[in-house]
C-alpha cells in the first residue's frame, strides 16, 4: 500500500512540474509580452528597460532555472498589470472561487445523485427517458449559452437576478445554476449507470428474496456499492471546477480566479497565468490522488493493486 502511495505521489509531482515546463515554454514562443504590455507603438528603449526590468532578456533556460527555483520556494513572481505580487492577487480571488465552486458541487451532488438513482429504479419508464433527456441537454449545453439564457430570462425579462457583480448573495444564483447543471447531468449519467449494474447483482437479488424493504436494499446495499466507482467522476469534476469557471465567472462579472485567468491571458501577465495553470493543475493532481485513496479505502481490493478505473 506505501509503496503504491509513493508511485501516486511520484507520479503527481511530475505531473506537476510537466505543467510547469509546459506552460513556460509554450507563453514565451506565443509572443513577446513586452510588446503585449506596452503596445506595438511602444519606443524601443521603453520595451528594453521592461525586458531587463522583468529578466526576459536573459536566455530561456536562465528565465526558466529562475522561474523554477521561484517556485519551488513559493515565490509565483508579480504581476505585470497590478506589480501586485501573484500570491496575494490569488488569495484575494480564491475565497470567491471557493465560495462559488462549493454550492455548484452542492447543486450537482443534491441534483445528479436522486436523478440517477430515480432513473435506474424507474428504468425503461417515462421517468428514466425524462431524466435523461434533461441529462442530455444539460450536458449539451455549452456553460456559456447556458448563462445568457440565464441572464435573458431571470435579469432581462423577469429583472429578478442581478446579471453580474457580487453584491449581493442573489448573485450567485445564476453562476451556481450554471455551472451545477452540467456536472449534475454528468453525476446523474454515472450514477444511474453503476446503479444499474449493482441492482442486477446476486446480493441484491437475495436481499430482496430475505424481505429487506425496497428502500433499505436501495440505500444500504445498492448506493454504497454504485457509489465507488462514482467517486471518480466526482474526483474529476472536482479537479476541474476551477478552471471550467473561468467561462462562467467572466459571462456573470464574478470576481474570482477564472475570470482573473482570462483577463490575465488577454494581457500576457505571465506571471499570473503560470501560477494559475499551476494552481488549477495541483487542484486536478490533489483530486485524483484523493480519489486513489478513497478506493483503497472504500474496496480494500484495490490496496495491492491497480484501481477499478484501471482494470
Amino acid at each position: 500500500m506505501l509503496r503504491a502511495l509513493l508511485k501516486k505521489i511520484a507520479r503527481s509531482i511530475l505531473t506537476l512540474w510537466l505543467v510547469v515546463t509546459f506552460a513556460f515554454v509554450v507563453l514565451r514562443l506565443s509572443g513577446d509580452p513586452a510588446l503585449a504590455v506596452l503596445s506595438d507603438q511602444a519606443m524601443p528603449e521603453s520595451v528594453l528597460a521592461f525586458r531587463e526590468a522583468w529578466g526576459l532578456d536573459l536566455p530561456i533556460h536562465q528565465q526558466y532555472l529562475a522561474y523554477l527555483k521561484a517556485v519551488l520556494t513559493g515565490d509565483f513572481g508579480v504581476s505585470y498589470a497590478s506589480r501586485s505580487p501573484v500570491t496575494g492577487l490569488i488569495a484575494e480571488r480564491a475565497p470567491m472561487t471557493l465560495l462559488l465552486m462549493g454550492l455548484s458541487l452542492l447543486l450537482m451532488l443534491a441534483i445528479g445523485i436522486p436523478a440517477g438513482v430515480l432513473a435506474a429504479v424507474r428504468r425503461n419508464s417515462f421517468i428514466d427517458r425524462l431524466v435523461m433527456g434533461l441529462v442530455v441537454l444539460a450536458h449539451g449545453l455549452p456553460s456559456y449559452v447556458t448563462g445568457i439564457l440565464l441572464i435573458l430570462v431571470f435579469t432581462v425579462q423577469l429583472r429578478l437576478l442581478p446579471g453580474s457583480g457580487a453584491e449581493t448573495p442573489l448573485s450567485l444564483i445564476m453562476p451556481v445554476i450554471t455551472i451545477g447543471a452540467s456536472g449534475a447531468a454528468v453525476i446523474a449519467r454515472y450514477c444511474r449507470s453503476s446503479m444499474l449494474e449493482v441492482l442486477n447483482r446476486p446480493f441484491i437479488t437475495a436481499a430482496v428474496a430475505k424481505g429487506v424493504s425496497p428502500r433499505r436494499v436501495l440505500w444500504r446495499h445498492a448506493f454504497p456499492n454504485a457509489a465507488i466507482p462514482l467517486i471518480t467522476i466526482i474526483g474529476f469534476i472536482v479537479g476541474g471546477l476551477i478552471g471550467g469557471a473561468a467561462i462562467t465567472e467572466t459571462i456573470f462579472g464574478w470576481p474570482g480566479l477564472g475570470r482573473l485567468l482570462v483577463a490575465s491571458v488577454q494581457s500576457r501577465d505571465l506571471a499570473v497565468v503560470q501560477a494559475l495553470l499551476l494552481l488549477i493543475a495541483a487542484c486536478m493532481v490533489v483530486a485524483n490522488l484523493t480519489v486513489d485513496l478513497l478506493y483503497g479505502w472504500l474496496d480494500p481490493r484495490t490496496r495491492h493493486g491497480s484501481s477499478p478505473r484501471n482494470q
